[in-house]
């Protein structure tokens, strides 16, 4: 089996267990230390991602946001149980578990499987992008004036000191949307969205949608233009879009 397959079969087995605890009205949700809400469907899949992997891939490492990290090597597979909690448990479909395989610190597979939306991303190095199997390309869309802007929190921008430029940004655009999380960076990739902006974001968010918009033919960058999933911030784009998103977002210059 491919590394792909596997991850794609790894989708399976989360999206099984996802769409088994979505909207149960006996869901429980605890708080974590960040104050970030965690449910027993997101420790599931984690457990059940990470018990396959310790037999059908052992001695392969796994980095998880549940659980952290567990084993050492040259291979580590990066898993977001479920990414957009807050919508999962307020039983709202837009959520997804990602899926990516780290070889010798290259990211090389990433599946971003939302079940609830019946959409699966995947990606391999040098093999394309798709969506439910079919092939999936950026937009050619060079202006801001005809741009699709995506983000998760409006609030965020405000928080982190860059609520104006993001106001300015939205305003510019031809429409700016709060799809959020890995739903926006999809969307980039097939092409619907022009450029989206995340300025708190953990590597486990990114591992996967960054194999998917690269091999869809875009750019993802942290706010520095370094492309990196654990850089704690993400900018991705079309690739035309790319160096406003970072002249808006990223470190100004000194004067």
């Amino acid at each position: 089996m491919t590394d792909l397959d596997f991850a794609l079969s790894l989708a399976d087995t989360a999206d099984e267990i996802s769409m088994r605890h979505f909207r149960s009205r006996t869901l429980v949700v605890d708080t974590k230390p960040d104050l970030t809400p965690v449910s027993e469907a997101d420790r599931e899949v984690e457990e059940a991602l990470r018990a396959r992997i310790a037999v059908e891939r052992a001695g392969e490492a796994v980095l998880g946001e549940e659980e952290g990290e567990q084993g050492e090597g040259p291979v580590r597979w990066i898993v977001d149980p479920i990414d957009g909690t807050r919508n999962f448990v307020r039983g709202i479909p837009v959520f997804a578990t990602l899926i990516a395989l780290e070889r010798d610190g290259r990211l090389e597979v990433g599946v971003v499987s939302a079940p609830a939306l019946h959409r699966r991303w995947w990606a391999a190095r040098g093999s394309g992008a798709f969506l439910n199997g079919e092939r999936i390309h950026v937009s050619a869309v060079n202006r801001v004036e005809n741009a699709v802007v995506g983000y998760t929190s409006a609030r965020n921008f405000f928080n982190l000191g860059k609520g104006d430029e993001f106001i300015d940004l939205a305003q510019r655009a031809w429409t700016a949307r709060g799809v959020g999380d890995f739903w926006q960076h999809m969307l980039v990739a097939e092409g619907a969205v022009d450029l989206a902006v995340e300025l708190e974001v953990n590597v486990w968010d990114l591992a996967a949608v960054l194999v998917i918009v690269e091999e869809a033919g875009g750019r993802l960058t942290d706010i520095h233009g370094v492309p990196r999933a654990d850089g704690g911030s993400a900018v991705s784009s079309n690739g035309h879009m790319h160096a406003e998103g970072l002249r808006v977002f990223g470190p100004q210059p000194a004067p």
